[in-house]
């Protein structure tokens, strides 16, 4: 597991402003959006590209575009919903949907639904889910994704707690090339396994239901 922390002026500014508990939903939605746009720069870092004559209104040239198959992006439902438009700003591709939900007695990953292809091979993949925790979530979408041909996944994450990263580069090991992309690490997990100092539950703060 590669883990890059995007360190940048802007990012840590939004990150600030999405900790606040007295940020509102509709402008937590908004930084997440912006944010993701930032985060997703440096996810698609190493996005397979082939080159492609270009004529431009002086002569012919040499370009680059995005090679076959299309990159597939995943949120995880439903928090990972609010990054998906960001994502998609910066990245022409197409789009599975997992659901996958923490058990909160148990701490365990549950997955309730998915849409995805059935064969991923070839296929740079790209996880998005706010809060990377406990990593159980994380390690079971990445299970489905290898599960289905996938060797090259990239998790865009919010923040990540030294817990949770530890879990997936366990669970990982050397089945593929998974990298997790985030805008910070935070200190820890509480006894709730929320993550300190975190920002709260990201899918409640999205949607308001908190």
């Amino acid at each position: 597991m590669r883990l890059h922390v995007v360190d940048h002026p802007l990012v840590s500014h939004k990150l600030a402003v999405l900790r606040d508990v007295a940020t509102p939903s509709p402008t937590f939605r908004q930084l997440v959006d912006e944010l993701v746009v930032l985060l997703a720069y440096e996810a698609t870092r190493d996005v397979v590209v082939a080159p492609v004559e270009v004529v431009t209104p002086v002569t012919t040239t040499t370009g680059a575009r995005l090679a076959g198959p299309r990159p597939l992006v995943v949120p995880v439902l439903r928090a990972g919903l609010g990054m998906l438009d960001g994502m998609l700003r910066l990245l022409h591709a197409e789009v599975g949907f997992l659901g996958i939900q923490r058990d909160e007695r148990t701490l365990e990953a549950i997955t309730y639904a998915n849409r995805l292809p059935e064969d991923l091979s070839g296929r740079q993949c790209f996880l998005l889910d706010p809060m990377l925790a406990t990593g159980g979530t994380l390690v079971a979408a990445v299970d489905y994704l290898l599960a289905r041909g996938a060797k090259d996944v990239t998790a865009v994450c919010l923040i990540a707690a030294p817990e949770g990263l530890a879990t997936v580069e366990r669970s990982v090991g050397d089945r593929a090339d998974v990298k997790v992309v985030v805008a910070a690490v935070d200190e820890r997990l509480d006894d709730r396994a929320y993550i300190v100092p975190g920002l709260g539950d990201a899918g409640d703060r999205l949607y308001g239901t908190v």
